[in-house]
This record gives structure tokens, sequence and C-alpha cells, in this order.
């Protein structure tokens, strides 16, 4: 059972391999019908956790358990592995939040490639992105996966009750609690992908310029500027607040550290990013948050752990 298990586990890694497995025919026959749910899982684990190979890991336990158990008698295979996986997410994530706590300075969610919408004008969904990931992090692991599964994943709230081991007026309760708690830290105004990207870009000219003034016009008073090092790079150790503050600090790093690199325009999240590279390695990336007319929170991710997947091109993530 071990070489059957391990030989599943790189299938599972690599829908697309090739090599023989040693799976009995059936559980290969119903390899496709299952192996199709795997990027709304995977989007789950994603925004669950925040971290790619977290939210990997319990979409492989999650199929693991189905093959190795065997379940010709479920009726659902998709509400079942939505179940494992956020009965698996729930348990990583209080496990992370305890780990978090000796984090070296912010932590930022990893930054994930991904395809750019069909219509870069339209609103897209921001539930992706690093700003609506930092906002779930307001929530307690169970809060955040009610709130995903009826909000981001249209689950009824009977079924969120059956995943969840609770009663529905509890679930009902706990999206109104979450909805109120993610709410308080939205903007008013969710800017369009183009709208945001153009406001990245015209900071950047500024910035490049040295012009302190062009700069501060398109900060929001209240700016924050957040970036995650992890403790292996030059990070600010907290959240810096204040329009003033963080262009003297942005202006100060721009001038000091980053002469000898490149910049790339790429889709992270669902959103226009910028990417500082060096030696055509990733270094940086830059995302902001915008009320439509000034950016009103800066994520730097420099944490060279969460940097190293980008490398393998857009993520199959719904």
């Amino acid at each position: 059972m071990e070489g059957e298990t391990a030989a599943l586990a790189r299938r599972i890694r690599d829908p697309g391999a090739t090599h023989d497995m040693t799976v009995n025919d059936d559980l290969a026959a119903a390899a496709p019908e299952v192996m199709r749910h795997r990027p709304r899982l995977l989007g789950l684990g994603y925004r669950m956790l925040g971290d790619v190979q977290e939210a990997e890991d319990v979409v492989q336990e999650a199929y693991l358990r189905w093959f190795q158990d065997g379940r010709e008698d479920v009726l659902s295979p998709e509400a079942w592995l939505v179940t494992v996986v956020t009965r698996l997410s729930v348990d990583r994530l209080r496990k992370a939040q305890t780990s978090r706590i000796s984090y070296v300075g912010p932590w930022l969610p990893e930054p994930v490639a991904t395809e750019p919408p069909p219509d870069a004008g339209t609103e897209q969904a921001s539930d992706l992105s690093i700003a609506m990931l930092m906002l779930l992090e307001r929530l307690a692991p169970e809060e955040r996966a009610i709130f995903l599964l009826r909000d981001v994943f249209d689950a009824e709230y009977g079924e969120i009750a059956r995943i969840m081991g609770r009663s529905e007026p509890s679930v009902r309760q706990a999206v109104h609690r979450a909805r109120e708690r993610v709410r308080g830290g939205r903007t008013r105004f969710a800017a369009p992908a183009d709208v945001q990207g153009e406001l990245l870009r015209r900071f950047r000219e500024a910035l490049a310029a040295d012009d302190r003034e062009a700069v501060l016009a398109l900060l929001a008073p209240d700016v924050t500027f957040t970036s995650d090092g992890g403790g292996m790079v030059n990070a600010a150790r907290n959240v810096i607040v204040g329009a003033d503050r963080v262009m003297r600090l942005i202006l100060g790093v721009e001038r000091k550290f980053y002469g000898g690199t490149t910049e790339r325009w790429i889709q992270l999240n669902g959103e226009p990013t910028l990417v500082r590279l060096h030696d055509g390695e990733i270094v940086q990336t830059v995302s902001i948050a915008t009320d439509g007319e000034r950016i009103t929170a800066f994520y730097i991710v420099m944490n060279p752990h969460k940097l190293r997947g980008l490398a393998s091109g857009p993520r199959a993530i719904e």
C-alpha cells in the first residue's frame, strides 16, 4: 500500500503525468471525474491559508483519503472533497496562526500568478487579492471557512452547516458577523483592475522621477505600507501608516537599494502587480489597494520562500 500511495501522490501533484500507476483500473477510471474539482479545492485551500504549498498539501491529503478508502457510495464527490479540504484547512490555519506569533515582521499571503481577466476594464472579483486575503485574517478559522463557502463559493447554508458540523441558524449568524468584520476594512469603492493598474503605474513614474509632490498626491492620508521579508531580507518590522511617512520610506528605499534591479508588470492574485527582478529572479512584488482615486495600502512581499513559486507561471486556482 505504501508504494501505491506514493505513486498516487505523484499523480495527484501532476494530473497530466503519463507514468504508470499501481492503483486499480476502477480508481484510474474514476480519477478524471474527481480530479476536475482540483482547481476549486486549491482555490478554497489557498484562500483559507494564504500559502500555495499548504493549500496543495490539504488538497493532496483529501485526494489520498478519497482513493485509499474507496468512496463508491458517495453521491457527490465534490461535496465530499470540499468538506475534507475545509476541515483540513481549518486545522492547519489554527496551527499557522499560532506559529505566526513568532514570524519576523508583518506576515503577508504568498502571491500567486493568475491569468488576466478576459476584460481588463471590468470590475473583477477581488476575493483573491492580497488586500482581501489580509481582511480574511480578521476572522477565526471556522468563521473564515464559513464566509468563503458562502460568499465566494456560493454554498447553501444547509450545505455549510453539514460541512462545519453546525446548525443552520448558527451558520447564518456566523456569515453575518464575518461580513460585518470584512466590510469594516473595505473601501467604499472597489476599483477595476485597469484603474488599479493605472494608479500603480502613475505612482511608479512619480517615484522614478523623484517627484515628492506627485508621489504624495497619489497616497491616501492614512495609507499603510506592509512589507514581508520573513526575517530573511531587510524589511520594515512594523506596518508604516500615514502618507508622509510612507512617502519618505519608499523614496529612501528606492534611492538606496533598487539601482541594480529591473521591473516587470505581471498578473498576481487577479490584479496588475509590479515585480522587481535581480539577475532574472523575482526579489519583490508590489501590489496595492485603492479607493479608485488614491492608493490606500501597499503590500510588499520580499520573503524568498514566498516568491519561489512565481517562476512556474499561472496556477489553476478558481
